[in-house]
């Protein structure tokens, strides 16, 4: 197994671009500007008003890209988007209505508010239906605007496919055993917007998401194994090379050559640091305002309550420049702010939007539209505490780079999940392993969490090391 994953290696910087002024906009190929979007949103409200509507929230947005991909040294596809969108909801009093439309024409714009306004209409009261309170608002003078979120990428699409190319030829060259690929991809991707409401939110900013990846086939027959890499930033010059991502991809798959299935044991499990985002990502889940009003959590009431052990940390924080999760204000126009979530084990903060907050009596954190950069640590960890080190932790048990299927319940927290991976013992890697499942509930779970690597990777908006829990069930042969 490969000790370490590619994250980012510096190349030719494809763009300095870390705001988005107009000049920025028009040379990611945007079709609109910011100003038309302004009049746009406008437009929308004043209708809304004029028509009856008691609040109004109003957005528009546009995005673009290229996907090209490849397979086998011959180019498979290319594709190139652009969407664009105006989504309006109605208040009136404590009913509330949604409508959208992709035409921009002022008489498009008229017959979205009025059906959004009608869905109003007919639409049973909810009394917690309502824009976010006036003094949550992020207003215009405190919306950062240096996260850097927005970096467009002119990568035509032969540029496009060259890349994908030398990425996949990078992975078949790495041995002779890599004897197929289902192929490498690559993808740039922009897009800006604009929000605006009747409570005096007023923002909108572009961002960028690019990547690369590829996925080789080791072996021939009943014995060949699949595996894949991918790096994916903001900016372009920040993508890990095409070499360094073929090579970690095929040895990935070599590495899985000659699997075995195992007995049914009980034993410790390490989860790969890019599978413990999933762990996290379940916690964030269980705690957020949804699954907690409806009383679909196993995390109910956990508000200043141990739920890690008490080495474990949990940052948010929203303002991480580049960061995927980064943003100057939630979805809502919430003003967000960096926070502990988790501090010594103990649970200081759930993850709501304006409607759940009230539905559960409390304010919003600022989390419509989800969770920003999160980062799970252990106070135990130390510099040294790379991979090798982790399965030293681990000692004799099953180290985990692969799940299959969901299997999460969301209510009682029950595990159940499809894996392979590797047997270890005494530390070291014995075999690969395919055809098991794990199981275990997510609340024993967390708290059975005995250490958090080093190795920490960024798996979208979330940062965690490998994981290793004390013990779980794993169902073999």
């Amino acid at each position: 197994m490969p000790s370490k994953a590619p994250q980012t290696a510096p190349r030719k910087r494809a763009s300095t671009a870390s705001t988005t002024p107009p000049a920025a906009q028009a040379d990611a190929g945007f079709a609109y500007s910011r100003t038309f979007f302004e009049d746009l949103v406008d437009s929308a409200l004043r209708h809304a008003k004029k028509i009856g509507a008691t609040d109004a929230a109003a957005h528009a947005s546009e995005g673009c890209g290229l996907s090209v991909s490849v397979r086998k040294g011959e180019l498979e596809n290319v594709e190139r988007n652009r969407d664009k969108s105006l989504g309006i909801t109605v208040h009136l009093g404590q009913r509330r209505g949604n409508a959208s439309t992709s035409d921009f024409s002022q008489r498009a714009i008229e017959q979205t508010v009025q059906a959004a306004f009608d869905i109003a209409r007919f639409t049973a009261e909810d009394p917690f239906a309502a824009l976010p309170g006036e003094a949550d608002i992020a207003q215009p003078a405190e919306q950062r605007t240096d996260l850097a979120l927005f970096f467009p990428w002119a990568i035509t699409s032969e540029q496009a496919a060259h890349l994908a190319l030398q990425t996949e030829n990078a992975a078949m060259s790495v041995d002779k055993r890599i004897t197929n690929s289902e192929g490498a991809g690559v993808s740039a991707q922009q897009s800006h917007f604009f929000s605006a409401h009747t409570h005096g939110f007023r923002g909108g900013y572009a961002s960028s998401r690019h990547s690369v990846s590829v996925s080789p086939i080791a072996g021939k027959g009943a014995n060949m194994q699949r595996d894949y890499w991918y790096s994916s930033q903001r900016d372009a010059a920040d993508l890990a090379s095409p070499e360094a991502i073929g090579r970690y991809a095929a040895e990935r798959a070599l590495s899985r050559l000659k699997a075995r299935k195992i007995a049914t044991t009980e034993c410790p499990v390490l989860f790969e640091s890019t599978l413990a985002a999933g762990l996290l990502g379940s916690f964030v889940q269980a705690v957020s305002g949804g699954a907690l009003y409806r009383k679909s959590s196993y995390l109910l009431n956990s508000l200043g309550k141990p739920v890690f052990p008490k080495h474990i940390d949990i940052l948010e924080d929203p303002f991480v420049k580049r960061g995927k999760g980064s943003s100057p204000f939630d979805d809502e126009g919430v003003r967000v702010q960096a926070r502990s979530v988790v501090e010594a084990g103990r649970v200081q903060g759930y993850f709501l939007g304006s409607y759940s907050a009230r539905k559960l009596g409390m304010t919003t954190t600022g989390n419509a539209g989800g969770s920003h950069n999160l980062t799970l640590t252990s106070r135990l960890t130390r510099a040294g505490d790379n991979l090798d080190a982790m399965l030293q932790r681990l000692g004799t048990g099953l180290f985990v780079t692969e799940l299959m299927g969901s299997g999460v319940n969301a209510v009682t927290g029950d595990y159940s999940r499809g894996a392979s991976g590797f047997w270890v013992e005494n530390g070291r890697i014995a075999y690969p392993v395919e055809e098991i499942t794990i199981a275990g509930n997510m609340k024993t779970m967390l708290k059975d969490i005995v250490a958090v690597g080093a190795d920490t990777y960024n798996q979208g908006a979330k940062t965690v090391g490998s994981v290793l829990i004390k013990k779980m069930k794993v169902a073999g042969s």
